[in-house]
């Protein structure tokens, strides 16, 4: 199956392009641009060691790059004379001088992924689109894995995986690539046009950067503008079914629903231990076809089919199936699907305690989609609370926690939620030390010491790692570390 053709490769010759941001999606946009004939300039805060080697890359290429505060403080000319067309990075808030400058001139700005798809040859392959507030990359991997099952050549791009602008101009063709989309690089969207979409859900995340939660929500419905076969949503979050039924799409489109519970028709769902697909099937009125099993799923779960890990099964299900994905395909992706790490991943088993590493939960509806999957628990959380507040996770899951060891520096907004409402839980901090291996291995022993058979310690600290570690990845590292050393030890 392919896309539409839609509009004839964008010719950038000659035109005056400033390109915001000298990262890894600068440098593609700014390689790709001067490649095409257009006169670019490269501005950057910046002014480091690593960004003045990237400036000497670019150089080569014909870039002009500016670095330092100065170099962003306004919309930079180019040989003179005001840009054509500003093309960002997605971490560039829309308030940064050079942008809010180019709206008020009526100069377009278009993201890195709003440029790939408008480099995209004659024929290119179609686009599955994935956004969300939580479980973007797991279902993008669990999409990319259906299709290669099904014998397609396919690439995950976008906000995970490979540049979008490296695999819309590489020179081996694919058939399709399943594409990860971040709100921020929607924002800057406008003319993507996919062959299907889904916004998996919405809750509360980057609010300094879109402004307020209508204007994050509206930056996640950009996902459904002009998509062609299926518009995916979640039943169980209406605001996504509302950012369907909002969206300007392409005549024919159908708005397809996924749900844990029984699949009504044009949905899927769970029928016993089955996922089950009533909208791709003949007769979808009287009859379901059969895509995979719980099992499966627990597979690409790294172990755990927790709802969340369903849910995002059946999202990405509904994706390949609107591609044209054979049933057979998705529960053999799913099965040969490696697990990502520090995505609620088993690290460990002792003395009837299950320890499981989800340091990917950065924020509390991350949290609360972990939390929901085990019982007891022994609570792992903590780190920067970015200003989230706690009082509706813990209350909605204080009946399911043995106990909480708290980390980080920032941990006062997480334990005045649990001394609200949840008193009679025991809580143990761990004192910000030095490093972060010595953090984990005493939260470790700490949660050891809590945890009794049949309880499952839960890294899921719903807060940013920053503080402590150098990502969520060291942070669900160090973690996996010291529980491998405490089970070695014979500690369970």
């Amino acid at each position: 199956m392919t896309a539409s053709s839609g509009a004839p490769v964008e010719d950038l010759s000659g035109r005056r392009v400033v390109v915001a941001g000298v990262g890894v999606s600068g440098l593609a946009a700014a390689d790709v641009l001067a490649e095409r004939g257009a006169r670019v300039v490269a501005v950057d805060g910046r002014d480091d060691a690593a960004h003045r080697e990237a400036a000497d890359v670019l150089g080569v290429l014909g870039v002009g790059v500016r670095l330092g505060p100065e170099a962003t403080a306004a919309l930079p000319d180019v040989d003179g004379a005001t840009p054509d067309l500003v093309v960002t990075s997605p971490g560039w808030r829309p308030d940064a001088p050079v942008l809010t400058q180019a709206v008020r001139a009526g100069v377009p700005v278009w993201g890195d992924v709003e440029l790939a798809w408008r480099l995209r040859p004659p024929g290119a392959a179609p686009w599955l689109c994935v956004t969300g507030t939580n479980g973007k990359t797991t279902t993008v991997r669990m999409l990319t894995s259906m299709l290669r099952a099904a014998g397609l050549r396919a690439e995950a791009i976008g906000n995970v995986g490979t540049p979008a602008l490296h695999a819309v101009t590489a020179a081996e063709p694919l058939d399709v690539l399943a594409v990860e989309l971040s709100s921020f690089q929607l924002h800057w969207s406008s003319s993507i046009s996919p062959l299907a979409s889904v916004c998996l859900n919405v809750a509360p995340d980057h609010l300094d950067w879109h402004g307020s939660m209508e204007g994050y929500r509206a930056d996640k419905g950009r996902v459904y503008q002009h998509t062609q076969v299926a518009c995916v949503y979640n039943v169980a979050d209406p605001v996504t079914e509302r950012l369907v039924r909002d969206a300007d799409v392409v005549d024919g489109c159908r708005a397809v629903g996924f749900t844990l519970g029984v699949p009504d028709v044009s949905m899927l769902g769970v029928v016993d231990d089955v996922l089950a697909d009533r909208a791709f099937v003949d007769n979808r009125a009287t009859s379901a076809a059969e895509l995979a099993t719980l099992d499966d799923v627990a597979v690409a779960g790294g172990g755990v089919a927790a709802p969340h890990v369903v849910a995002n099964a059946l999202a990405a299900a509904a994706l390949a199936r609107a591609y044209g994905v054979p049933s057979g395909a998705v529960r053999d992706g799913l099965r040969t699907m490696v697990p990502e790490r520090h995505r609620i991943t088993t690290v460990g088993e002792s003395g009837g305690v299950r320890w499981v590493d989800d340091s990917k939960a950065t924020n509390t509806h991350a949290a609360e989609a972990s939390l929901t999957a085990f019982d007891p628990v022994v609570w792992v959380a903590g780190g920067l609370a970015k200003g989230a507040t706690f009082d509706e996770l813990v209350a909605a899951h204080a009946r399911r926690l043995r106990g909480v060891v708290l980390i980080g520096v920032d941990r006062e907004p997480l334990r005045s939620a649990l001394e609200r409402h949840a008193p009679d839980v025991r809580v143990v901090e761990v004192e910000p030390t030095d490093t972060g291996a010595m953090v984990m291995r005493r939260a470790v022993r700490v949660a050891a010491g809590l945890a009794r058979p049949g309880d499952t310690v839960l890294l899921a600290p719903a807060c940013a790692s920053m503080d402590q570690f150098v990502d969520y990845k060291e942070r669900g590292e160090k973690f996996a570390a010291a529980v491998r050393e405490h089970v070695a030890g014979g500690e369970g």
